[in-house]
């Protein structure tokens, strides 16, 4: 069981430059399959993922990691959409990662091995980083991630403006560390993907969780008008 589950938001709301991002957010983020946010561009779900991380504070509300608060993100790892690769070969952009995790020594060139073949990348050890392609600096980037051994993997967007070759190639090493017991929480705006990878879906508008349920029944049999309409690709106001 991870250190950091169950993490839980209580009556969360983060402000910045005054506009409201999350509004009197409660949710449980539980160990098991991936959870997936969707919603429209502003609806929250960075600030979501952020938060969860660690990285921002609420103005209201609680955070909590397995009960507790202000727990450093120790066994947290997070990705960004346009991840920042390092001016250096992929298998020493992991080997940086490795020291920053404070790895031993000793573990390095047998895990960087490990990392990269995971997602794909051990063909790509020694090419510079900034010259790979967009989906192989994304697998880059979660194998950077991945050497924190982290028990949540938290992940913003991982494959806007992906081919779908490199969609697939993002999504199987989802499902692989998903099926190691990392807990995954993603969001996204590809409800083909949505419909792919999640156990439960949350769907966020303007700050606020519109509804949440198993995927199964969230994209089956909607409780909401927003959910409805969200699903039906109009737009929510």
């Amino acid at each position: 069981m991870s250190a950091d589950l169950p993490i839980r938001f209580d009556n969360v709301t983060i402000a910045a430059n005054n506009a409201t991002l999350l509004d009197g957010i409660s949710l449980t983020i539980a160990a098991g399959a991936p959870t997936v946010l969707i919603g429209p561009n502003g609806a929250g779900k960075t600030t979501l993922l952020r938060a969860a991380m660690g990285l921002v504070a609420p103005v209201r509300g609680t955070i909590t990691w397995q009960g507790r608060e202000h727990v450093p993100p120790v066994r947290r790892a997070i990705v960004f959409q346009r991840p920042t690769m390092l001016r250096r070969s992929a298998a020493a952009n992991v080997r940086y990662a490795l020291r920053a995790a404070r790895i031993a020594r000793a573990e390095h060139d047998e895990a960087i091995d490990r990392l990269l073949a995971l997602v794909g990348l051990e063909h790509a050890a020694e090419r510079p980083a900034r010259r790979l392609s967009a989906g192989e600096q994304q697998r880059l980037a979660l194998a950077r991630a991945l050497a924190r051994e982290p028990d949540v993997l938290f992940l913003d967007e991982p494959t806007a403006s992906l081919d779908p070759a490199s969609t697939k190639a993002i999504e199987d090493v989802i499902r692989t560390v998903s099926q190691r017991g990392i807990k995954v929480l993603l969001s996204t705006h590809d409800l083909g993907e949505a419909r792919r990878l999640a156990g439960d879906v949350m769907l966020l508008n303007r700050g606020c969780i519109v509804e949440t349920a198993a995927a199964a029944r969230f994209f089956d049999s909607p409780l909401t008008d927003e959910a409805r309409k969200f699903i039906a690709g109009e737009l929510l106001v």
